[in-house]
């Protein structure tokens, strides 16, 4: 799997529906009726049946989850698709972002401690120098460049977003 654009979490009803952490830029594209996605560990291929949003958390519904105790069984599974067949797709894992550099204007300011995932975008946690933490939504106009190899992501904040 190459490009990981969810984890599955709790189940929600009795009907095979759950929680999706999701980590992807763009959920609404990528979680259409009829996607397939691939999945570690290895449970066999996943064909969508079904998305919605409930307040702030994205329900998936799947052909091969037919009932909540498949739903709870396949809990923290995380779901992707193949790189060749979407060039397109921008996800990273977590774990890949933390530690990396933010540059801003060709100078280093900072490293990314964490990241929350959200709804309906992601916010890179920046640790600045002198401690502090700054939140930094993780959307293209504002983080167009990362670079994982290099282990560095290139940020355009508004101004004052690093400043005390």
């Amino acid at each position: 799997m190459s490009h990981v654009v969810a984890r599955l979490g709790k189940p929600h009803g009795i009907r095979g529906e759950v929680t999706v952490e999701v980590r992807t830029d763009d959920p609404d594209e990528r979680f259409v009726p009829g996607a397939v996605f691939s999945t570690e560990p290895d449970i066999g291929e996943l064909t969508l049946a079904r998305a919605r949003w409930h307040r702030d958390r994205l329900l998936l519904t799947f052909d091969e989850i037919p009932d909540r105790n498949r739903a709870e069984e396949v809990r923290n599974t995380l779901i992707g698709v193949d790189a060749e067949a979407d060039e397109a797709e921008d996800a990273w894992l977590i774990e890949d972002l933390v530690g990396a550099q933010a540059i801003r204007a060709g100078e280093v300011v900072g490293e990314i401690a964490d990241v929350t995932t959200g709804a309906a975008q992601d916010l890179l946690h920046l640790r600045l120098p002198d401690g502090r933490e700054v939140l930094v939504p993780f959307v293209e106009a504002l983080v167009p460049v990362v670079d994982l190899e290099a282990r560095r992501v290139e940020i355009d904040p508004p101004d004052g977003l690093l400043e005390g």
